[in-house]
């Protein structure tokens, strides 16, 4: 016997449990499935995990230097990975007692099994129902039927045919996140964000890292100028990165993995190798075979409203071809739901999202960069130094600069890259001038506080009309 409710969601992790929340909060019947653990891989396998190690590399970074501050600590400071570990899962451990008590507290239902959606069936004319199998082979298969269902099915690691992921000495980012000891070397395949994120906090806790990038830079996404600095900055701190490099192959010998790189005529050997070449939606093995919707191996293809081409049955986050970012996720949820129960949303423009890199430095933007930019749109460019910032000079992380963009059209602000100290951060300010239509020159008249990093936004602000006062 089918189970009915009014909205069925596929998937606990950032957007299907927020989704879960948003929905209960409007009154309605909320059933969500997950097969593993509320809070996806954002909280277990991603976001929160990989952040609480950079901290404790942040830390130790802090201590190597000491110095600096006019701190001595006498000795050798030493990194307890056990204990990094430790931490990183209390963090976890904590956040995930919170999602489950959000769950509980909106009284939505969890079934935890695998859920495959079903065509139109005795149980329901139309597609959606979805059928939930168990780990458990005593217990019987179950049937649930909804008004709606929102497919929000993640992502996993990808890889390729000659990087055989075998999460012992060829890893990805979930392997990595169950080491018990830290290598002495690692190559690093890839050098987008999950790969630089990687380099930048096993460098910090005294691993020997090199990283293997096919293109010409580093991070593609973010722009040249912010590429070059990076590089500049991993080459100071040691960290060797390979670019226009192809790995065609590993092999596995005597404890070690020995990588053939194009164009290098003797393998080269780590203890570990990360595979780190982005992510591919989950889209197999969930049903969709059994419905009209259309997909690929970009993901659920739907409307600005995240309606599939069977306009009842939804798809949010990683398993559709926008941003694979926790926060575009939710946000994806909780307009899915509007749409469910008002039959309206304001689409997303996914240009003006921020896009964050928990490297040391940090990086950041929003909107346009110089190499994004349309055809034919004419800008003018301000740019500030961090070296020029009080509040950065005195943390010591006085490192990178800021960029902002106006169009010279409209003089709308129109984009900002940030690379230095808690640029993560400081891209929310940006961020919200985007979406209040605000210019270059109402930020930098807006009084700043100081002495703070936020002044380096100002300044560069200014600097677009040449006004910066500190430059």
């Amino acid at each position: 016997m089918a189970i009915e409710t009014d909205l069925l969601i596929l998937g606990g992790g950032t957007g299907g449990y927020v989704a879960a929340i948003q929905a209960a909060k409007q009154g309605m019947d909320v059933v969500l499935i997950e097969q593993d653990k509320l809070g996806g891989t954002c909280l277990h396998w991603g976001c929160i995990p990989t952040k609480a190690l950079l901290r404790s590399a942040e830390v130790m970074d802090t201590l190597k230097n000491a110095k600096e501050y006019g701190v001595d600590i006498s000795g050798s400071v030493q990194v307890d990975f056990a204990k990094v570990n430790e931490r990183k899962q209390a963090i976890v451990d904590q956040l995930y007692k919170g999602v489950q008590a959000l769950v509980q507290k909106n009284k939505i239902k969890v079934v935890y099994g695998k859920g495959a959606v079903l065509g139109p069936s005795i149980f329901s004319p139309v597609s959606g129902a979805v059928a939930v199998t168990f780990d458990d082979e005593d217990k019987e298969e179950e049937i649930y039927v909804s008004k709606k269902l929102i497919i929000a099915t993640g992502s996993s690691p990808a890889t390729l045919p000659h990087l055989p992921l075998d999460e012992e000495t060829i890893l990805s980012s979930y392997g990595m996140l169950q080491l018990e000891e830290l290598p002495e070397s690692i190559a690093i395949i890839g050098g987008g964000v999950i790969g630089v994120e990687w380099a930048s906090l096993l460098h910090s806790l005294g691993v020997k890292v090199t990283i293997f990038e096919a293109l010409d830079r580093l991070i593609v996404n973010e722009s040249r100028t912010v590429s070059k600095a990076l590089l500049k900055q991993f080459k100071r701190r040691g960290i060797q990165v390979e670019l226009s490099q192809l790995v065609e192959g590993v092999e596995k010998t005597d404890g070690q993995v020995n990588l053939s790189v194009k164009g290098k005529d003797t393998p080269i050997s780590f203890e570990k190798v990360m595979v780190a070449i982005g992510r591919k939606p989950n889209v197999d093995g969930i049903g969709l075979q059994n419905t009209s919707i259309k997909y690929d191996a970009k993901g659920i293809q739907v409307n600005d409203h995240y309606q599939t081409t069977e306009s009842h049955i939804y798809a949010i986050g990683d398993c559709i071809d926008t941003l694979q970012l926790a926060h575009v996720a939710m946000k994806e949820g909780e307009l899915a739901v509007e749409h469910i129960v008002h039959e309206t949303s304001e689409p997303i423009n996914y240009l003006n999202v921020p896009r964050c890199t928990y490297t040391t430095p940090e990086i950041a933007s929003v909107g346009y960069t110089k190499e994004t930019l349309p055809e034919g749109k004419k800008v003018k460019m301000g740019t500030f130094s961090f070296n020029a910032n009080g509040k950065a000079l005195i943390h010591g992380f006085a490192d990178g600069f800021v960029e902002v963009m106006k169009d010279e059209e409209t003089d709308d602000l129109i984009g900002v890259s940030i690379i230095g100290p808690h640029a993560t951060d400081l891209i929310s300010e940006m961020s919200t001038a985007i979406y209040l239509n605000a210019t270059p020159l109402e930020i930098g008249e807006a009084i700043h506080p100081h002495p703070t990093l936020t002044e380096a936004i100002q300044e560069a602000a200014l600097d677009v009309y040449k006004l910066a006062i500190h430059k």
